[in-house]
């Protein structure tokens, strides 16, 4: 999970064309030529619903109550709503470019804490059926993660008011569980992040909500192949740059006679004591610097879309990210710590 902030004036615009939208996909046959610069090709990407931002409005997310975690429980500084409680603090282990000392404590809780997050997230895909809300998923994910001890990272990181992100369809990533029901033919992409003995651990996935049609099938076909390719090109001495050429050259020709692209708005990022952190992980073509040493752990987790338009805009909510051209999307997403003689998935 990558965090980033609303474009105010990107939503503004999103929310004048919104009624559009709905109009062009409640009709095969646009009514009005008002219609037509808002997708000037084309595209058939399978049969699903789109989500959109309810109306009327609301932005922010002040109106929505957070779950509670008991005391016991250590939360992560942001989280910690008693500035004066710095007791259970700790001081990083990692230095100034995020990486760890392989062999000890650190990377011990480090190997504990994703392997939590790996159970938490096959839980929350257990309970992907149709007729289930995301209010319902992000509630019993919230119980698992703290009686396990732990919290669950994205609730009150930045203002989030939930444990999870829940992204269904078009909506890319950081989506907020709600009262919606989970409908046949959808795909939701659950996003898991915890906080254990001083630690983050995080990884998603997609899942396929009852009978999915083949192009959304595809398109979770290629996001799990997409995130491989980006593993293998991970290890001591490899460039940072390689991640990105490798998902492109893998999405970069037709699938099944489709077109996909990468989102090049949401990065990996590197992970510990510390939510965020440098190495930042750049998923399509790219020249930045930095290469892979021992003990740099961060996360892959590419966000594919139908299509050839990777454009993203911000729902009201100030979280929620859609395709521009309500495209379906797909994400996964491992952690990675480069080892002395390799690269090892902690979330596998």
């Amino acid at each position: 999970m990558f965090l980033r902030a609303l474009s105010l004036g990107k939503t503004g615009y999103h929310l004048q064309a919104s009624r559009r939208i709905l109009r062009l996909f409640s009709s095969s046959t646009p009514s009005s030529s008002e219609d037509e610069p808002l997708f000037p090709v084309a595209d058939n990407f399978g049969f699903y619903n789109v989500i959109l931002p309810e109306e009327p409005f609301v932005f922010g997310v002040s109106h929505i109550k957070p779950r509670e975690v008991p005391k016991y429980i250590s939360r992560p500084p942001y989280a910690i709503l008693n500035k004066t409680s710095q007791e259970n603090l700790q001081n990083d282990a990692e230095d100034a470019d995020g990486r760890f000392p392989l062999g000890g404590e650190a990377e011990r809780k480090l190997r504990t804490v994703a392997s939590l997050a790996k159970d938490v997230r096959e839980y929350a895909g257990s309970l992907v059926k149709v007729g289930t809300t995301t209010n319902a998923i992000d509630a019993a994910v919230h119980e698992y993660i703290i009686s396990r001890g732990a919290y669950p990272s994205p609730l009150l990181y930045n203002g989030f008011p939930k444990s999870c992100c829940t992204s269904i369809n078009n909506v890319i990533t950081h989506g907020i569980p709600d009262d919606r029901p989970l409908e046949d033919g959808d795909i939701i992409n659950v996003d898991i992040t915890v906080y254990l003995n001083g630690y983050h651990g995080d990884t998603s996935k997609t899942w396929l909500v009852g009978d999915v049609d083949l192009p959304g099938r595809l398109l979770c076909n290629i996001t799990n192949s997409a995130l491989e390719a980006g593993i293998a090109a991970c290890g001591p001495g490899q460039p940072f740059k390689n991640i990105g050429r490798a998902i492109h050259t893998l999405i970069e020709p037709r699938y099944h006679g489709m077109d996909f692209c990468v989102s090049p708005a949401f990065s990996g990022h590197g992970i510990g004591s510390v939510f965020h952190r440098k190495p930042w992980i750049l998923h399509h073509l790219n020249d930045e610097p930095g290469v892979m040493l021992p003990g740099n752990c961060f996360t892959i987790e590419p966000a594919i879309i139908q299509g050839t338009h990777p454009t993203s805009w911000t729902f009201p909510d100030g979280w929620t990210a859609s395709t521009e051209n309500c495209a379906r999307s797909a994400q996964a997403e491992h952690m990675v710590l480069i080892t002395d003689n390799g690269a090892e998935v902690l979330t596998r």
